[in-house]
């Protein structure tokens, strides 16, 4: 089965029994069962930004063949989009199924997949996030007007812009605040872009010829003096104090897990990076949006005995610094524990694949610091939160400049 997210894509082949065993707690979400959902693959391609960048000719079915075409050169499991699965050579027995739901598609084609293997539907999976921002920007939505006279339902469809400068002015998140956040960020980036960091996540794809294997979205040498000179986006709505420095960059790119049981990795000697624990979703006043994660995250942990100090990552989107400094305040997370190699204000955020790309990002942090706890999280558009938990369970990765 693909599973995946144009905004997102699940691939299925094979049935199994569901499992019997609740999980409560750090001990108990530590053991390994033979019907535990594990990842065996993580990986994301380079990111493009916007109009400019080097995606903006590549519509997402031919990222999609690529990307599935570099999977079967190493011998992996390929995915979705049912054309570019096809053009792939993937077998025309192997269904798929599209998920959109905004910023969360990508760990919602993660949770699909999942809830299929473990509800016996299916042995194996692949969860694809993928987004071309460029040639498929987020159309204005519209909605009948009897829908449209109730505010909550107006508010859904306003732009994301609204609801950011609503968050700012609402919480009190000043502008040197929006930009100190961001400055983190930026920053981060920038290192870990120099010590070779994110070539561990990147799978390169060939398209036209070309290979790409970098993100090209980073901005180098942003400081706290680049950021104050410039000019709010959004002068209509607020206290104008988003900037396109301190809001995520519209962008290209997809990312990728394969899913299967634990049984069937040990038995066909696959190997097993995370277990996936599970998820929750949630709905927050939809003016305020940016918050989501700030009811996501709780209800996640509070599902699994977990507490916030006990999660040893978080990747946690930066739709834009207002929500993100608020998130992280209300939240009492140390900002040391998010997004330790930036987030999505320098990446960028390619709406359907930001889920599945921090679930790469974060399970890579892990085995980089050898710990074994992500919590990833994000807003979603019309007023929602969504966030995932998972266990690494692989080797320690070692950057060569670390």
């Amino acid at each position: 089965m693909l599973a995946s997210t144009f905004r997102s894509r699940v691939f299925v082949p094979a049935m199994r029994t569901m499992s019997t065993h609740t999980t409560q707690g750090l001990a108990a979400i530590l053991e390994k069962h033979p019907d535990d959902v594990v990842i065996t693959f993580a990986k994301r391609t380079a990111m493009g930004k916007n109009r400019k960048g080097q995606f903006k000719d590549t519509p997402v079915d031919e990222m999609m063949q690529a990307l599935y075409k570099e999977l079967a050169i190493h011998h992996l499991l390929p995915m979705p989009l049912r054309a570019a699965a096809l053009a792939a050579g993937i077998p025309h027995e192997v269904p798929i199924s599209t998920v959109n739901r905004l910023c969360a598609s990508g760990l919602m084609a993660i949770r699909n997949v999942a809830h299929a293997i473990k509800s016996r539907e299916i042995s194996l999976g692949v969860a694809v996030g993928v987004e071309n921002m460029t040639l498929n920007a987020r159309p204005t939505p519209t909605i009948a007007e009897a829908v449209d006279n109730n505010s909550q339902a107006h508010d859904c469809i306003q732009p994301m812009g609204w609801t950011a400068e609503l968050v700012a002015q609402t919480y009190k998140v000043s502008r040197t605040k929006q930009d100190e956040y961001a400055l983190i960020s930026h920053t981060r980036a920038n290192q870990a872009l120099a010590k070779g960091i994110f070539a561990e996540e990147i799978i390169p794809i060939e398209i036209r010829g070309s290979v790409i294997s970098a993100d090209d979205t980073i901005r180098p040498g942003v400081t706290m003096e680049s950021l104050a000179a410039l000019k709010p986006v959004f002068p209509d709505w607020g206290e104008n104090t988003t900037t396109a420095g301190n809001a995520s960059g519209i962008g290209d790119g997809a990312a990728l897990c394969i899913l299967t049981t634990r049984e069937r990795a040990r038995a066909e000697s696959m190997d097993i990076l995370a277990k996936w624990v599970g998820s929750a979703v949630v709905g927050v006043e939809p003016r305020y949006m940016g918050i989501g994660p700030v009811v996501a995250i709780p209800k996640v942990l509070s599902q699994f005995g977990l507490s916030k100090e006990e999660v040893d990552i978080y990747e946690i989107n930066e739709a834009f610094a207002s929500q993100f400094a608020y998130c992280v305040e209300e939240l009492g997370i140390p900002i040391s524990k998010i997004n330790p190699n930036g987030g999505a204000i320098t990446l960028t955020h390619p709406l359907g694949m930001t889920g599945a790309r921090q679930v790469v990002t974060g399970l890579a942090e892990l085995r980089r610091r050898n710990k074994k706890i992500l919590c990833t999280s994000m807003c979603v558009g019309s007023g929602m939160g969504a966030a995932g938990v998972f266990v690494n369970e692989a080797q320690p990765l070692h950057s060569a400049k670390l």
